[in-house]
């Protein structure tokens, strides 16, 4: 999508910055590169992560459910972790959307990330 952006003569910008940051995030966080085989026929990372997020969200539900008292702490941490997680990919997601007037604003990233490392924080405090 980038290139296409670039290639149709449309001059660089904040808003293909953020795009390339928020396919960066998706990359680092599912270990999975935008050229990789699974992405054919108009399925991209960002498709991918809009389909995983919803796994994820219902494994965090899962483990908040469970009640073993022996993991109880680790689950927490865990579904913090996940949680986490989770707005990560929301960030990259929304940072990678096709329009760019869709994308998220590059000083609402640094918030929520900030926002993200305190919960992570506060998640191995405890």
């Amino acid at each position: 999508m980038l290139l296409l952006e670039y290639d149709l003569g449309n001059e660089v910008s904040t808003y293909g910055n953020v795009y390339s940051y928020g396919i960066l995030l998706l990359e680092m966080f599912t270990r999975r590169r935008p050229t990789d085989n699974i992405f054919k026929d108009n399925f991209n990372l960002h498709d991918f992560v809009k389909v995983v997020d919803p796994i994820i969200l219902w494994e965090r539900e899962d483990m908040e459910t469970r009640t073993n008292d022996s993991h109880i702490q680790n689950q927490i941490g865990s579904s913090k972790i996940l949680e986490c997680l989770i707005l990560i990919f929301g960030i990259g997601v929304s940072c990678s959307m096709e329009s760019p007037r869709e994308r998220m604003n590059i000083s609402d990233v640094v918030a929520q990330l900030h926002l993200i490392k305190v919960k992570l924080l506060k998640t191995r405090i405890r």
